[in-house]
C-alpha cells in the first residue's frame, strides 16, 4: 500500500512542478512521468488523463490545510478555534498561492471539478465538530446548523484568502484589514462577539 501511495505522492509532486514550470496548457504527461521517475504507464494506473492529476493536487492541498488546522487550532476552545480559523487558512493560502492557481486554472478543465465537495470534506467535516461543539458550549447562535455553517465558512474564507494573496498583490496591512473585516463578518453571522 505504501508503494502505491508513494507512487501516487510522487506523481503529484511532479505534476506540480511540471505545471508551475510549463504552465497547465504545455505541460504533459510525459513531462510529468519524467520529473516522476516512473514510467508512462504507472501514470495512467492512478490517472486516466493529463490533467485528472488536478484531484489529486486538490486533495493534496485540502489535506494540507487540514493539518495546519488541526496543528493550530486543535486542542484550543471552540471560541478560540473560531477566532482563529482565518488567520490559520489565510496562512495555508499564502503558502500554497502558486499551487492554488495551478489547480484552479485546471480543474475548470476537467471533470475532476464535479469531485470538489468530495475532495473537502474532510476539511467540512472538521469544521462541523468545531461548530457543533461551539453550539452545544452557547458560543454561536443557536440557529446556527453547523454542517452547512461550515461549508459557508470555508468557502468565504478560502475566497477572502485568494482575493489577497492570488489575484494581486496586496501588502500585508492590506492583507490583514481584509482579513479582520472577515473575521468580524464571521462573527456576526454566528452571533457570537470576540472572546
Amino acid at each position: 500500500m505504501s508503494e502505491i501511495v508513494d507512487k501516487r505522492s510522487a506523481i503529484i509532486e511532479a505534476a506540480i512542478a511540471v505545471f508551475g514550470e510549463k504552465g497547465v496548457e504545455k505541460a504533459t504527461v510525459s513531462d510529468i512521468v519524467k520529473r516522476a521517475g516512473i514510467a508512462q504507464g504507472t501514470y495512467y494506473l492512478y490517472f486516466p488523463s493529463r490533467l485528472a492529476v488536478m484531484g489529486g493536487i486538490a486533495e493534496q492541498v485540502v489535506a494540507r490545510m487540514l493539518l495546519r488546522l488541526r496543528a493550530q487550532l486543535d486542542g484550543l476552545s471552540p471560541a478560540a478555534q473560531l477566532d482563529n480559523l482565518a488567520a490559520a487558512i489565510f496562512t495555508v493560502v499564502e503558502e500554497q498561492h502558486q499551487v492554488m492557481a495551478l489547480l484552479y486554472s485546471g480543474m475548470t478543465q476537467t471533470d475532476e471539478m464535479r469531485r470538489w465537495e468530495a475532495i473537502y470534506a474532510p476539511l467540512y467535516d472538521w469544521l462541523q465538530q468545531v461548530l457543533e461543539q461551539a453550539h452545544a458550549g452557547g458560543v454561536i447562535d443557536a440557529d446556527v446548523q453547523p454542517r452547512y455553517a461550515a461549508r459557508v465558512l470555508v468557502g468565504a474564507i478560502e475566497s477572502a484568502a485568494e482575493q489577497v494573496y492570488l489575484y494581486a498583490p496586496t501588502a500585508p496591512e492590506q492583507a490583514q484589514a481584509h482579513r479582520a473585516e472577515l473575521e468580524r463578518f464571521i462573527r456576526a453571522g454566528l452571533g457570537r462577539q470576540r472572546g
